[in-house]
């Protein structure tokens, strides 16, 4: 998977933020080194965030984000701000574009501590320092730039570098549970919301970690899988489904292979799996009545047996039995502010998502008391199966059994 072709849910997204004017737009085209956003002397000229996925060194792939000014007038105005408010929830590093001019403004300040409560690394970029007559030393959160005369510039990149590196060492999808030379057979239905001739992005990613990893995977249609298990000629350590035939592929998996989904691994991937685990026993506490959302990281073009909106809810209506309510969102925009009315969310993978995206919903979710759990989880739930696909994973599996137990 080349630079150009690194999903925007795994890139590190820089978002640029600021007063209108401050130049915000001028210093994202000399970072990028492209005419990216419209610069102009006309106050509020970026009216809608701009987002453009590229590499940058010395970064490597990125989604840089150039937003509304953060003083933005009006009715329209306000819902620019609320635009430039949302872009931080995907936001790894941001930058505070301000005048050198002048002192920082309550504005700007009130950006500074939404950084530090959202816990996003932050530099401010105090931009047209040309217009001084005598540059000042910078502090630690702050640097001196000139979008104009292209001052500091590099300076500002390899701060941004700096500031992107995660501590924690990021989960693998399933490198961290193989070894070298290990045979992985992936059951991969061919999804009719897919492009033509594609792998949905869960399905690449697997993929592409397995052979990252030395190990060998095998590919199989749903209706394969047995043959393929009985002519292998050696035993993989693991099965990995679609969630949507998690039943099929569960009879037809000897029990001594440990099985489970590639949503469950995304899920894992993006840190909702344990919260997901918590919040399945909410299925079973679901009346006449109540009120369950279907939370979609993507706008993919729905078929007509859509995953989200048409097989789960009939699989959750039979198997509960109840007269309950389907509500459905999508997209990057799309989750709810207030889950006030959710007995519980149901979430996909997450594969179009930042891992930042995922958690901030998440915790949108437990701080209001909404449980909030996952597609492969609740399919494996219904289907019987949730023990199994939890194997791979054994204090998830312990838990659920505690949950159980309580």
């Amino acid at each position: 998977m080349g630079l150009n072709n690194t999903p925007s849910a795994v890139r590190i997204h820089i978002g640029f933020f600021g007063k209108r004017n401050a130049g915000k737009s001028s210093l994202v085209n000399a970072v990028t080194n492209q005419n990216l956003s419209i610069v102009s002397s006309v106050l509020g000229t970026t009216t809608d965030p701009v987002l453009k996925s590229m590499e940058l060194l010395p970064l490597g792939p990125v989604v840089i984000i150039d937003t509304p000014g953060f003083d933005d007038q009006g009715e329209l105005g306000k819902l620019r701000i609320q635009k430039a408010k949302q872009v931080l929830v995907k936001t790894d590093v941001a930058v505070l574009v301000s005048d050198a001019t002048r002192d920082l403004e309550d504005d700007e300040k009130e950006l500074i501590s939404l950084f530090k409560a959202k816990e996003i690394n932050y530099i401010i970029a105090k931009n047209k320092s040309d217009l001084l007559k005598k540059v000042p030393k910078p502090d630690k959160d702050s640097i001196y730039v000139s979008a104009l005369n292209k001052v500091n510039i590099k300076e500002l990149k390899d701060i941004i570098a700096h500031l992107s590196v995660r501590e924690d060492s990021k989960l693998q999808l399933v490198g961290d549970l193989i070894h070298p030379s290990d045979f992985v057979v992936l059951v991969t239905p061919i999804d009719k919301s897919a492009p033509k001739g594609r792998l949905i992005l869960p399905q690449q990613q697997t993929i592409r970690d397995i052979l990252e990893a030395d190990a060998t995977s095998i590919v199989v249609k749903e209706y394969e899988l047995r043959d393929t298990l009985a002519n292998l000629g050696k035993k993989p350590v693991m099965v990995i489904t679609d969630s949507q035939v998690f039943a099929k592929v569960a009879a037809d998996t000897p029990l001594d292979i440990p099985l489970t989904s590639f949503s469950i691994l995304q899920a894992r991937y993006k840190g909702l799996l344990e919260a997901a685990v918590d919040g399945i026993a909410a299925i079973e506490d679901l009346e006449d009545g109540d009120t369950v959302l279907i939370a979609e990281g993507c706008t993919h073009h729905r078929s007509c047996d859509d995953i989200g909106s048409v097989k789960i809810p009939r699989w959750l209506k039979n198997y509960t039995q109840k007269k309950i309510k389907i509500e459905t969102c999508s997209g990057g925009a799309g989750f709810p502010d207030d889950l006030s009315s959710y007995k519980v969310i149901i979430h996909c993978g997450g594969c179009m998502l930042t891992e930042k995206e995922v958690i901030y919903r998440t915790r949108c979710a437990i701080n209001q008391g909404v449980p909030i759990t996952n597609y492969g989880l609740v399919i494996a739930y219904i289907q019987g199966i949730l023990e199994r696909s939890l194997e791979l994973f054994p204090y998830l599996h312990d838990k659920l059994e505690s949950n159980n137990e309580n």
